[in-house]
């Protein structure tokens, strides 16, 4: 098993856990933290964490207007996917430092399509 595979299951099992996703957002400009690709040419990716704490260590320099927001799995599935497909967005999965890995966000919704069925009732 390669390591990129180990991070995103560590990722998915954390939220399975949860049913929660962080993102960074800016309540001043109602924005939220979009990067380039490092992997592919004119590609966004949209970077989420699976612990507020994770998010929050990255609310400097830059991007110390923005704040960690919790993003229910079931609210990202219902209306974040749709919205991210059209702008052909993908998901950087925990991201620290210089480096995170990229998914496509087809692959990354299904696993957490997935792990929503797991929800606590």
């Amino acid at each position: 098993m390669d390591n990129n595979t180990t991070h995103f299951d560590t990722f998915i099992a954390t939220v399975k856990l949860t049913q929660q996703l962080w993102a960074l957002h800016d309540k001043a400009s109602d924005g939220w933290v979009i990067l380039d690709s490092i992997n592919f040419e004119d590609t966004d990716v949209m970077p989420l964490w699976s612990s507020e704490e994770l998010a929050k260590s990255h609310c400097t320099d830059e991007w110390q207007g923005y704040a960690p927001v919790k993003i229910s799995v079931a609210d990202w599935l219902e209306f974040w996917v749709e919205d991210l497909a059209e702008d052909n967005v993908m998901i950087g999965v925990d991201w620290q430092g210089d480096e995170y890995l990229e998914v496509e966000l087809a692959e990354f919704s299904q696993k957490v399509a997935e792990i929503e069925a797991f929800k606590k009732s």
